[in-house]
């Protein structure tokens, strides 16, 4: 492909040609042909067979909203000949980042990196990569395609919380007892063994019978479960800002829950998002969600949600709205500890009450830290 200066170098030479030639001189005939030979040597420069492998690798592949993820592209000359005048340009999502690759010298190899944006949340393809390759005066360029796509996932930010505490123990089967024996626990199923398990948890007949190491689920009868509720209604919130600030929430506390060991439900206004049992690892699995997720014009109120789950230990309600406050006072009974959370800037007034909800008002992480029960 001809670049701006190429069309120009072509388009000038022809100029002065057309304007030199009828009065016979010879210079102009000349500056002419040089600047479109000019122009076509920089087309067979750029034509002849690239020689190149590249590879790009991103790094971390999960990462923290906000927080660095980076590109590493590494090119290897193949060729018999030098290669300059390289340049990568890698999509991640509506933003181009463009890097210099240094000149390659005939079988040689060099690496470069860049970061990728991690402003936004989401699921992020990163790529077609492409590789710009121009002749050493910039009149040709050639683009070629190395199009695998990467996927970056951004997830949600988070700050240290404690787990609710839950004023009651409830057995697996949903039978609520204030004196179960400390300690109890009961079969909940088997999977395979992650490293971390006690080994007195394998069981052994399953283990000849797969073939695979498996061990017993078992699901503490004292540990208190947390349910989360995130308010996915577009009307809930007044942007993006406030439903980001949402999911962070959201995620800061049913993390809280889960690196505890403690089992939790984050729902939302189209059903369950994620359930975590209290097993190890979970707060990932957690967050890979909460990634994901986004508003929907279908998403139902919090109040139909929360009717159609079990009640018992403790609630987190979060949404942009005080509108839903209404809804949580509604099933608060359910519930041993309820703590609703609005995001957003500061309402004109007073903060809405409601008997047996902890109400909380943030317009940042930060302030949920400062706030959160302990």
């Amino acid at each position: 492909m001809i670049t701006r200066a190429g069309w120009g170098l072509a388009a000038a030479s022809v100029l002065v040609y057309a304007v030199g030639a009828p009065f016979g001189y010879v210079q102009p005939a000349v500056l002419a042909v040089a600047g479109l030979a000019a122009v076509g040597a920089g087309a067979l420069w750029t034509l002849r067979g690239a020689g190149l492998e590249v590879r790009r690798e991103v790094t971390p592949v999960k990462v923290t909203r906000g927080e660095p993820a980076v590109a590493v592209l590494h090119v290897r000359n193949t060729g018999r000949w030098r290669h300059s005048g390289l340049v990568a340009r890698d999509t991640c999502r509506d933003t181009t980042v463009t890097v210099e690759v240094p000149s390659l010298a005939r079988h040689t190899a060099r690496t470069v990196s860049y970061r990728l944006p991690t402003r936004r949340r989401g699921e992020t393809p990163v790529g077609p990569l492409l590789l710009d390759r121009a002749d050493p005066f910039g009149l040709v360029r050639r683009v070629r395609d190395y199009g695998r796509v990467d996927l970056l996932l951004v997830r949600p930010r988070t700050v240290p919380l404690t787990p609710l505490h839950s004023g009651r123990r409830r057995h697996l089967d949903g039978l609520a007892s204030r004196s179960a024996p400390a300690g109890a626990s009961s079969f909940n199923g088997l999977r395979e063994y992650v490293v971390g398990d006690e080994l007195r948890h394998v069981h052994w007949r399953s283990t000849a019978r797969t073939g695979v190491l498996m061990v017993k689920e078992l699901t503490d009868v004292n540990l208190p479960d947390t349910v989360a509720v995130l308010d996915t209604r577009l009307s809930a919130y007044a942007g993006d800002d406030e439903f980001e600030l949402a999911v962070d929430v959201v995620a800061s506390a049913a993390c809280a829950v889960t690196r505890a060991r403690f089992p939790v439900r984050v729902l939302t206004g189209v059903g369950e998002l994620a359930w975590a049992r209290g097993g190890p690892g979970e707060d990932e699995q957690v967050l890979d969600r909460l990634a994901v997720v986004e508003r929907s014009a279908a998403a139902e109120p919090p109040l139909h949600v929360l009717r159609r789950g079990r009640g018992g230990g403790a609630l987190v309600v979060v949404s942009g709205s005080f509108e839903a406050l209404a809804d949580v006072a509604a099933v608060r009974r359910r519930f041993d500890q309820v703590v609703f959370v609005r995001v957003g800037d500061p309402g004109v007034g007073p903060v809405p009450r409601a008997a047996g909800v902890m109400v909380i008002e943030v317009g940042d992480l930060d302030e949920l830290a400062a706030t959160w029960p302990r």
